[in-house]
């Protein structure tokens, strides 16, 4: 600004016109960070054929796929028990709003087949993670809920063309990655009964031989998102079976067989859900149903978690764009919106809650786009990459999922009272942010997973590594020493499982820093070197609360105009 703000009284606008209303915003073009960024992980050549249609999207998520999301939250799918004629064959039934969503995802951007076949946007190979999840955190920015069943479907596809056999991939691969709506197949995971939410060794769905080379399923799964699905996969312990884990196999489970007949299982119920209310979660009874056993069955958990860390992995990605989404409508806020005579962004406790809310959202996204470049790497046969991938997974799963809880609140707080109003999209974020956090494991179970990680194969060491090389890159004051504290309780936390979330929080943060670091020397960005050392001033380093705050609002309010 070249106006002195504190200088000159503003006058407010009256009535409506002091409302500030971002809807037919363009989200892509809004965050000029995000293109920067995206030629640090993705080739040149293919950031030209993205960004049309990154902006496209942006265009969309900032005005008609948000108007869609709303609808489609306010009017939740309906489970019909029984058809008009009587039959015993429940259906579910979807607002428009919800199926124009879904041509959407999976036939004009292609979201869950992008990344395992050619031909999307015309590239000639499978997109890498980066570009997926480029289009994942700018959905997102707009609807939750959908993405759900767009990651299962991916996640699904991945695992099946790992563990399965020949003759299921080549009789499901085609349809569930397929961009046209007639015949894909939807993708979904059965996990949770009543006793076994995270414990899945306390599974109790059975499954029994058929004699043809099939199983039959009994019993029933709690919490089935995208209920109605055409292909899920399924855990149930083998009849006989060891106990433990090691009885739990996986199982590829069709909702009609090869005839066209129903297959034996009832959506009992839909849940009503505080959040992603668009999507149908349901209750489950498997009554003989037919399933393909997928893999070794004493492995049916290890297979398995290949579709779990995909799924972490996305709802990591979910929550940055959520935040992202969150921070673009405070900053639209608080740069138009006059009290007292000045801008809200002006104002000192505004900028410090707004530049609060921007390190978090960056610091995701910085961790998302890192966790992309190591799928890439890991896919490619690297084993460091994999071990990276390992424990970057549970670290952005744990860490930015709870983060957008509260960052979606700060952002509403800044909107005021609308804020609190449901034809806004604050409360929209808000509850659908909460779920990231419970979605595939608990902060809890996802913090010893980065114990697990680390202990079991090597994680700590490959991201230990990791972040050394980008501050030898990108020098960042007091980054090593973080590094060591952090990696050090990270290692007490083996014997004291309380510290584990203690821990993993700090290894993210570190990590995220580092990155930040050595993504504003590429780019030659002061912004984000600032952030960086944000991240460690406030995330990481010990301060003392009583003491007075540093006086940085110039540089605060630069860093938020930029953003």
């Amino acid at each position: 600004m070249t106006v002195h703000a504190r200088e000159l009284q503003l006058s407010a606008p009256q009535g409506a016109a002091a409302v500030p209303d971002s809807r037919g915003a363009n989200l892509w073009r809004a965050d000029p960070q995000f293109a920067r960024l995206l030629k640090l992980y993705v080739p040149d050549d293919l950031v030209g054929v993205l960004e049309p249609k990154l902006d496209r999207l942006g265009a969309l998520a900032g005005d008609e796929l948000d108007r869609l999301a709303g609808m489609a939250d306010r009017n939740p799918p309906r489970l019909q028990p029984r058809s008009r004629r009587g039959q015993d064959e429940e259906s579910i039934d979807y607002h428009p709003a919800y199926r124009e969503m879904e041509r959407l995802a999976f036939s004009e951007f292609g979201l869950a087949a992008m990344s395992h076949r050619p031909g999307v946007f015309g590239w000639p190979k499978p997109l890498p993670p980066a570009a997926k999840y480029a289009f994942t955190f700018l959905f997102a920015q707009a609807e939750f809920g959908l993405l759900c069943p767009v990651n299962m479907t991916d996640s699904l596809a991945r695992v099946l063309q790992r563990s399965g056999s020949a003759d299921l991939v080549a009789r499901y691969l085609p349809v569930l990655l397929s961009q046209d709506l007639d015949t894909l197949h939807q993708g979904a995971m059965f996990l949770t009964e009543q006793g076994a939410g995270s414990d899945l060794a306390a599974t109790a769905v059975t499954a029994r031989p058929r004699g043809d080379g099939t199983y039959a399923l009994h019993g029933d799964k709690w919490f089935c998102s995208n209920a109605d699905a055409e292909v899920a996969l399924v855990l149930a312990r083998m009849e006989g079976g060891p106990p433990g884990l090691k009885g739990v196999a996986l199982f590829l489970l069709p909702r009609r067989l090869a005839d066209g007949t129903a297959n034996a299982l009832r959506i009992v119920r839909l849940k009503d859900k505080l959040g992603t209310r668009s999507m149908a979660s349901g209750e489950i009874r498997l009554e003989g149903a037919v399933a393909w056993l997928i893999g070794d069955p004493e492995h049916g958990f290890r297979q398995m978690a290949d579709m779990i860390n995909s799924s972490r992995l996305s709802n990591g990605v979910r929550s940055a764009g959520m935040m992202r989404r969150a921070v673009h409508e405070a900053l639209f806020v608080a740069r138009r919106r006059v009290a007292f005579g000045r801008r809200l962004i002006e104002l000192p406790l505004m900028q410090r809650q707004l530049a609060k809310m921007l390190v978090r959202a960056e610091q995701a996204r910085s961790m998302v786009l890192q966790a992309a470049e190591a799928m890439r790497r890991a896919d490619a046969g690297e084993p460091q990459a994999q071990r990276l991938l390992r424990i970057l997974t549970p670290l952005l799963k744990f860490r930015a999922c709870r983060d957008a809880r509260v960052v979606t609140g700060d952002a509403m707080e800044v909107r005021g009272g609308c804020g609190y109003v449901e034809e806004w999209p604050d409360p929209r974020l808000l509850r659908d942010a909460h779920l990231g956090s419970i979605w595939e494991g608990t902060s809890n179970v996802v913090a010893l997973d980065v114990l697990r990680a680390a202990r079991r194969e090597g994680g700590l060491e490959a991201l230990a590594a990791h972040v050394r090389a980008l501050l030898a890159q990108a020098p960042l004051e007091t980054g090593a020493g973080a590094l060591e504290r952090a990696s050090a309780l990270l290692q007490r936390a083996q014997a004291d499982e309380a510290l584990a979330r203690a821990a993993a929080s700090a290894l993210y943060h570190v990590t995220s820093a580092a990155v930040m670091a050595w993504e504003a020397k590429q780019l030659g960005d002061p912004h984000r070197a600032y952030l960086a050392r944000l991240v460690l001033e406030h995330r990481v380093l010990p301060r003392d609360p009583l003491k007075e705050p540093p006086r940085d609002q110039p540089a605060l309010l630069g860093l938020l105009e930029a953003a």
